[in-house]
């Protein structure tokens, strides 16, 4: 159960509307697999949710790269190109948006990811991502910290016009859901299927295994622009 109505949702994009973990896996897989190195959930967990940069230095300094984090981005980035064009909706991902959608609820992305990235990733769901009111990307010039702070969605909030305690989030990492629990909003943490399980199910107010259940969970409260869940 929610712990209060919210007028408004907030999506996190990469492993909660698009299926675009994998991508970040197997390439950072094939990158630090040349010297030797391994990229587990035990790297990965500690990465998803920061910006760009600050994944990258993590990454870097955990398994002793000989590379700069620039070079690390670079190289990812040539590589997951030629993927994000090819991203999939992930299940219930759009019954949920569409549904949420047709009961007047306001919705945001707020996503680490840049405007290029996005529009690659985006690039058959055109149509649909035009139903979110607002879309606030990580290279935003109003962005100062990224996740675990709480900026990204408190802009995200912004643009739709409401208060921060109006707003549901949903969100596959730690850091996201702590950003959200920061910006004074509620959270449902939906996590990546293959991760561990999380260390935080006590602060996330709900934690569902994916958006299918999460569209069942809140439609039965959804009505005239409220959520009661």
């Amino acid at each position: 159960m929610l712990a209060r109505p919210v007028t408004h949702v907030i999506f996190d994009m990469d492993g909660v509307l698009l299926d675009t973990e994998p991508f970040y896996t197997d390439v950072t897989q094939r990158i630090v697999g040349r010297y030797g190195k391994t990229f587990d959930w035990s790297v990965k967990g500690n990465m998803i949710g920061r910006t760009a940069a600050a994944s990258a230095r993590y990454l870097v300094e955990t398994l002793d790269l000989p590379m700069a984090p620039e070079e690390y981005l670079t190289e990812r980035e040539a590589m997951l190109e030629l993927l994000f064009p090819t991203a999939k909706a992930l299940p219930g991902a759009r019954e949920l948006t569409t549904g949420l959608h047709a009961r007047g609820v306001p919705q945001a992305v707020a996503t680490s990811s840049s405007r290029r990235l996005f529009d690659l990733k985006t690039q058959q769901h055109r149509e649909w991502f035009a139903l979110f009111a607002a879309i606030v990307l990580g290279d935003d010039p109003r962005l100062e910290r990224g996740k675990p702070a709480p900026d990204i969605f408190l802009l995200a909030a912004e643009r739709l016009g409401a208060p921060p305690s109006a707003c549901l989030v949903l969100e596959d990492s730690a850091p996201g859901v702590r950003a959200a629990l920061a910006a004074g909003m509620t959270p449902i943490m939906v996590p990546d299927q293959h991760a561990p399980p999380p260390d935080i199910l006590a602060t996330a107010i709900l934690v569902l295994p994916s958006l299918e259940h999460v569209h069942r969970h809140l439609m039965r409260g959804a009505s005239n622009g409220i959520i009661r869940a």
